[in-house]
């Protein structure tokens, strides 16, 4: 399926490149250095979304469970930026077959469709990726485009987000602030 045909597609390939230009954005001694996800190193960090990247072809396009799946550990080796870089090519490929966001897949809280997994690694890229530019010194500032999907996304299970253990508290906006700051804070970012 033509990523340009479909509005998800299109924001997932987005949120792959905004991600992952920041992946190229890192500099050798930046690896260990601290991010806003307060247990999680630059390479952590990478790493979780490229290990998400990994489960989506045996989840959308061999159809396994999230059971079935034994991704986990530091996938990244000697060269982050590679890995990245397929993973993100593949998770891509799969969710853009034809037919893929008709599926259903099985995560660990059970089934849904490809095309809310689909949204849901969109935000997570989004989120991430402001992290990562927080952690390298990268322009922070986030795609409109993207800003307003993950606001849509995430604003009816924003209050569970907590109870997931995934996410800090939410802290209160500065007045005035812009909808990247609301969303980040909504999240549990400081900005």
């Amino acid at each position: 399926m033509d990523s340009n045909l479909n509005p998800l597609l299109t924001r997932h390939s987005e949120a792959l490149a905004l991600f992952g230009g920041h992946v190229h954005a890192v500099r050798e001694n930046q690896w260990q250095a601290p991010t806003p996800c307060t247990d999680w190193s630059v390479r952590d960090l990478v790493n979780h979304l490229t290990v998400e990247q990994l489960w989506v072809p045996p989840l959308v396009t061999e159809q396994r469970t999230i059971d079935e799946v034994d991704i986990e550990g530091d996938v990244l080796g000697d060269d982050p930026v590679a890995v990245w870089d397929r993973a993100a090519a593949d998770a891509r490929e799969a969710l853009a077959a034809p037919g893929a966001l008709e599926r259903t897949v099985e995560l660990s809280y059970g089934q849904t469709t490809c095309a809310a997994y689909c949204a849901q690694m969109v935000s997570d890229l989004v989120v991430h990726a402001w992290d990562l530019a927080r952690a390298i010194g990268a322009d922070e500032r986030l795609p409109e485009d993207l800003v307003n999907f993950t606001v849509r996304e995430v604003g009816p299970y924003s209050a569970d987000l907590e109870k997931s253990g995934l996410f800090a508290a939410p802290v209160e906006p500065p007045p005035g602030a812009d909808v990247q700051t609301k969303l980040l804070a909504l999240l549990g970012r400081r900005v």
